[in-house]
């Protein structure tokens, strides 16, 4: 008998930034587009949230080249400002971000249930890459 369990994955950072820095940084259509991304040859030509629980977001993912791109969305489970956001993306798998204060330090805890297509490393590798970009853009601006 097969099994439907899905696989957590974790991945985490601390940004040099304060924590209602990093949550502005992180929820803001505008910074989004420009830190979602895993790579240089990638990047979020679009996103829209809705942040509230109930609320939707979308975010488009596209090659730089336009060979290939992506809708990546859901809808919220849960916020509290500045703590937590929980959401179930389009597919039914559930991410759930934690930011934690330590003065002007803020520490970001992403769990995500994995997809069934791509090995488990890759979509930690993944979702790793863009979790440090997200810390290199918010610490630089």
């Amino acid at each position: 008998m097969g099994t439907t369990e899905k696989t957590s994955i974790t991945v985490e950072a601390s940004i040099n930034a304060p924590v209602e820095k990093v949550w502005n940084y992180w929820t803001t259509p505008g910074h989004i587009t420009k830190w979602n991304n895993a790579s240089d040859d990638w990047h979020t030509s679009f996103a829209e949230n809705d942040l509230r629980a109930g609320g939707k977001f979308l975010l488009r993912m596209e090659a730089r080249d336009g060979s290939f791109g992506f809708d990546f969305g859901g809808v919220y489970d849960e916020v509290k400002t500045n703590e937590l956001i929980a959401y179930t993306i389009g597919d039914g798998r559930k991410v759930k971000i934690i930011f934690t204060s330590h003065g002007n330090e803020t520490k970001v805890v992403e769990t995500f249930q994995t997809e069934n297509i791509h090995p488990p490393e890759m979509q930690r590798g993944g979702w790793q890459a863009i979790l440090d970009n997200f810390k290199k853009y918010t610490e630089a601006n």
